[in-house]
């Protein structure tokens, strides 16, 4: 791994000192190279770039000759630092984003959007039940008294997904 990095190439404006998550490194530096592009030895070059802290530390303790790929110095990087990573959310963990006082609605429909995008699996059920149990007393319960004095013809959650009443709920009431 002689060749050098040309001086076109810009390093990163990312680190890993050993405590964050190692995935959300990678995907970070891949989107990176993505744009920057390059053969394998620039790609692992600037990838120790990136490294600080005891990261640096256990790179030094790799022999010369280990890394032949990057794909190999990947796989490595997440085997010593897969401690750190984090596991994806579950359905129920939902339940726990919460509107803050203070914060608008649409706010924390977009705070609960953003973390139902991490999940998994989705459950139209869960997803409408922990958001009404998330919204703080006040707005949504007089949304929900208004949209229950409507005739029975209009949308209600009985009579379309409740996915998508919400949906639907949440623009006409965000315009």
């Amino acid at each position: 791994m002689d060749e050098l990095v040309p001086t076109h190439y810009f390093m990163p404006k990312i680190t890993f000192t050993g405590v964050e998550d190692p995935e959300s490194h990678l995907t970070a530096f891949n989107a990176h190279m993505i744009i920057s592009g390059g053969p394998d030895v620039v790609r692992c070059k600037m990838f120790r770039g990136t490294f600080t802290g005891t990261t640096i530390q256990w790179f030094s303790g790799l022999s010369d000759d280990h890394i032949t790929s990057f794909a190999q110095f990947a796989k490595l990087f997440r085997e010593q630092f897969y401690a750190n990573r984090v596991k994806p959310p579950v359905l129920y963990d939902l339940f726990n984003v919460r509107q803050r006082e203070g914060e608008t609605l649409k706010d924390y429909l977009n705070k609960f959007w953003a973390f139902t995008m991490r999940l998994q699996t989705h459950d139209e059920n869960v997803m409408v039940s922990s958001f009404e149990q998330g919204v703080t007393p006040g707005p949504l319960s007089k949304i929900r008294q208004r949209l229950s004095l409507r005739s029975d013809k209009e949308q209600s959650p009985t009579s379309t997904p409740k996915k998508q009443w919400w949906l639907e709920t949440m623009v006409h009431i965000l315009g």
